[in-house]
């Protein structure tokens, strides 16, 4: 199996077949082979081989699906660059894989001189952007124009597809490699369990293209031979009318852009009955979005995916039949037919149903390892099982629960309180549109459940009336002791909340804050 090989299948069935939109952009899937080994072979002219890492720094686009088929076409490693990191965090990226090449499009092209100085074996940087080429850098549309198509370097199986960073804020990231066959054995396996997407669809790519998610959406895609509509990054004005000029059946959002959408003003005047499925991941999703998504997108099958980048990405689905089942509202689904799940304790004994402990996950999906870090790989993957770091339990029929982050779960007055229950609660209340639940440390209780909540416009809630409103959903040593009142929620690229920062300003500070409401 490799990654190139839905482009060959696209090519014989349906040449003509629209492949990509961006902006006013259309290719054919002809064209778009034909761009692809033109790449492929500049790349190998610029000196990479079989095997070396190639850098995007870039928006999405359709230039970015051709480079994620290019890449690979040419033999070599994709590097997706997180376009959220500093300029530091993306040169340690760089220099840790060793990459040679690099491209960067129109929003990141000031940064290219100092990439540069910071990462020694960089040797070319390309620009895929729509604007000039800045002085120093090879036009990506000359390098089309100019360069004779390449041969397929037919690389798959366990040869490496990508390198994928995660983490960065604390300590430094880890690069996760990911072989064809675990990406193709988790796009494979996810069709096989659900219909997931839709056959011969149009698939919008409004998350990050750099971020495993929508990568994972790219490849069941190609799968299904769906025509690639792209937007530069995601705005809820911006999805509603890329779904409403592209009749766009299908898109991967994650919870935080799902929120925005049903929030947006532009959405009751909007035509977005073409949308069949939504495949939705990457973080929580609050019981009371999910319900508004799906009275906003009436025509829309949802599916939840959950995983991680380790999974290549996913581990479990929870199907859209499953959605209408009450008693499946906080269940991440059950194990795709590609990976086997099990729930285990501290010393990796499995556990029965119903108690809580580590999700673990095996299969033909998992990593390769971490890059240049074998211990971490070794205590990560050990006993051939891939420990996800998410605490939650199982149930007689199989159904996942995830419970919380192990590191997020909030140790109070010696119970353990688990953030994602707190949040559902808090959530449930009107006057809140964003909450995250973290602990912060405490004289008294060791640690406590403080609340950090961003209002709808036109609201106000205190303390004390949030946790008059959650006593009804929740035990009272699970109610928030402290309120804080913020303006927006920091984020990830990939839409997960930063909770390590909400929690940083506690800890810096050396703050032992009191029970009340501040807004910052």
């Amino acid at each position: 199996m490799r990654i190139t090989q839905s482009l060959h299948r696209a090519r014989q069935q349906g040449p003509e077949r629209i492949a990509t939109v961006f902006g006013r952009r259309r290719r054919t899937v002809a064209e778009t082979v034909d761009r692809v080994a033109r790449l492929s072979g500049a790349l190998r002219e610029a000196g990479v081989g079989n095997g070396d890492r190639v850098g995007i720094y870039a928006l999405n686009s359709d230039r970015y699906h051709e480079l994620l088929f290019a890449i690979p076409w040419a033999g070599a490693v994709v590097n997706p660059v997180n376009t959220r990191w500093s300029t530091a965090e993306v040169g340690y990226s760089l220099t840790d894989c060793q990459t040679s090449v690099l491209f960067v499009d129109d929003a990141f092209a000031s940064v290219a001189d100092e990439l540069r100085n910071l990462v020694p074996g960089l040797h070319t940087v390309i620009f895929c952007g729509d604007g000039d080429t800045p002085p120093g850098m090879i036009s990506y549309e000359t390098l089309v124009r100019d360069t004779a198509p390449a041969a397929d370097a037919e690389r798959g199986g366990d040869d490496l597809f990508g390198i994928f960073y995660t983490g960065g804020t604390t300590g430094q990231p880890k690069g996760v490699m990911l072989s064809h066959r675990a990406c193709l054995t988790s796009a494979m396996g996810s069709l096989v369990s659900t219909d997931i997407l839709s056959r011969g669809g149009t698939l919008l790519h409004a998350a990050p293209m750099y971020h495993l998610a929508d990568i994972a959406a790219w490849n069941i895609g190609n799968l299904t031979g769906s025509t690639h509509v792209m937007v530069p990054s995601f705005t809820s004005a911006g999805v509603i009318t890329a779904i409403a000029d592209h009749r766009v059946t299908d898109a991967l959002l994650v919870p935080t852009m799902i929120q925005m959408l049903v929030d947006a003003p532009e959405l009751a005047a909007a035509d977005l009955s073409s949308v069949q499925r939504i495949m939705y991941g990457a973080s929580p999703i609050a019981e009371s979005v999910l319900i508004r998504a799906r009275q906003a997108l009436p025509n829309a099958r949802f599916t939840q995916a959950y995983g991680m980048t380790e999974l290549a990405p996913i581990a479990t689905l929870l199907t859209a039949e499953d959605h209408d089942d009450p008693s499946l509202t906080r269940s991440c689904g059950r194990a795709a037919a590609h990976a086997e799940v099990r729930i285990v304790s501290v010393g990796d004994n499995e556990l029965p149903y119903g108690d809580v402990g580590e999700i673990a996950v095996r299969g033909d999906h998992v990593m390769t390892g971490y890059w240049n870090k074998p211990d971490e790989t070794s205590r990560a993957l050990r006993g051939g099982w891939m420990h996800t770091g998410d605490a939650g339990y199982m149930d007689a029929r199989g159904f996942v629960f995830v419970v919380d982050r192990i590191k997020d779960m909030v140790i109070t007055g010696g119970e353990n309180v688990y953030s994602v229950e707190v949040e559902n609660a808090i959530a449930k209340h009107p006057a809140v549109a964003q909450v995250a639940v973290v602990g912060v440390p405490d004289d008294q209780w060791g640690e406590r459940v403080h609340a950090v909540v961003v209002t709808r416009p036109g609201h106000v809630v205190d303390l004390v009336e949030l946790q008059d409103f959650c006593r009804v959903h929740i035990a009272g040593y699970k109610l928030p002791r402290s309120l804080e009142l913020i303006d927006a929620l920091p984020i990830s690229g990939a839409g997960k909340v930063l909770k390590r920062e909400l929690r940083r300003r506690h800890v810096t500070a050396g703050e032992q804050a009191s029970p009340e409401s501040a807004r910052t």
